[in-house]
């Protein structure tokens, strides 16, 4: 049996997530979050929606409404009570018979063949279980609540795909980030800021997709208005809460803040970032740092991207092993799936973030 106790979050806000890929429900139950926020079910839908499947031939053709239905923590009038928030979303479409070809042969790249190991030969692992991108939905909807707590308070988040397939995308100003830019690229199909750039990002994902391959690439994700001081010191510092949600999301093999690798390229005296003042308010020339010094917010934005591997369900055949018969064999697999994660994953980029900064934030509030 899994142990879920492995699938809470938080210091202030407690977040679980349970279910799997093909279960009758997924879910979240969210404890800590205050009373009296009001949540608007357009804007919710309209989040979910950007992170749902099924929207393109870029995508897997799995269709789910992905309608959030909240059976606890929620008043009929759409405002969070104080009780912990419990929120479901029922499965509609789910294909379990795709997996059946396969049950004893683990995929490669996916956890399949730890989670057997683990969990014995009875594991869930239809559609990737537990392990599923599908349990992001469920994290949207926690991070949709939160975003909007953060929004009350003048602190913004967005993102948008920074790179696919080495097509790199105009990056965010480290320095004068704003609202707009933030905003921008998450009311369009495609989440870029150049869209040049994303009808070359496309026709790479439809000619690996051609190929039965996959690509992977990188999301790109700001947040402004938030104060300094922020997070703490050694073990309890804001880049570690961020990327300990981060690398929840199914796929992500790599977080940086603001240069990340590119500084080991550097020298100090470029990648100082120079405080200057206007008299009344202290900031900094550039942002080589991402805004986090030390484990703490230095009250520029904060930059980060996160590094996707490519989908690792493809058509091509590949090299597996069947546990039954302990030989070596080869795996196609078919089913539905996406062959870029990228293109749906900004909006749960943003709600990761939303969740770790707001329980960062609750910090102030001790």
């Amino acid at each position: 049996m899994i142990n879920t106790d492995h699938s809470i979050w938080g210091k202030h806000l407690s977040l679980s997530i349970y279910g799997g890929s093909h279960d009758a429900e997924i879910g979240m139950h969210l404890e800590g979050f205050p009373a009296d926020v009001s949540i608007d079910p357009a804007a919710l839908q309209a989040f979910m929606s950007r992170r749902a499947p099924g929207q393109s031939k870029l995508t897997t053709t799995r269709k789910e409404p992905d309608a959030p239905v909240f059976l606890s923590g929620m008043s009929e009038s759409n405002v969070t009570t104080g009780e912990p928030v419990h929120a479901a979303i029922y499965n509609t479409n789910q294909r379990s018979g795709d997996y059946v070809a396969f049950a004893n042969i683990p995929r490669p790249s996916h956890a399949d063949y730890c989670a057997r190991m683990k969990y014995g030969p009875d594991v869930d692992l239809r559609g990737g279980g537990h392990w599923s991108a599908r349990l992001t939905a469920p994290l949207c909807i926690a991070g949709f609540l939160c975003r909007t707590w953060l929004e009350e308070r003048g602190i913004r988040i967005g993102a948008h795909i920074a790179a696919i397939a080495g097509i790199a995308d105009k990056p965010f100003d480290p320095v004068n980030l704003t609202e707009e830019d933030l905003s921008a690229p998450g009311k369009k199909a495609f989440p870029v800021r150049d869209d040049e750039m994303g009808l070359l990002m496309q026709s790479a994902i439809d000619n690996a997709r051609m190929q039965m391959d996959s690509v992977g690439g990188v999301v790109e994700c700001g947040v402004i208005g938030l104060p300094v001081g922020l997070g703490e010191h050694m073990f309890d510092g804001a880049e570690g809460r961020i990327s300990s949600l981060l690398f929840s999301i199914p796929a992500v093999k790599g977080v940086e803040f603001g240069d990340g690798f590119g500084m080991t390229t550097s020298r100090g005296s470029r990648n100082n970032d120079a405080f200057v003042t206007d008299g009344v308010t202290v900031k900094t020339k550039t942002n080589h740092c991402g805004g986090i010094l030390g484990g703490m917010t230095n009250g520029m934005p904060l930059i980060f991207r996160c590094a996707f591997k490519p989908t690792p369900s493809i058509a091509r055949e590949q090299d597996s092993v069947d546990l039954t018969t302990m030989q070596n064999t080869k795996l196609s697999i078919g089913g539905r799936h996406d062959p870029c994660v990228v293109t749906r994953a900004a909006p749960i980029v943003e709600a990761a973030a939303a969740i770790a900064v707001m329980d960062m934030m609750l910090d102030c509030e001790e």
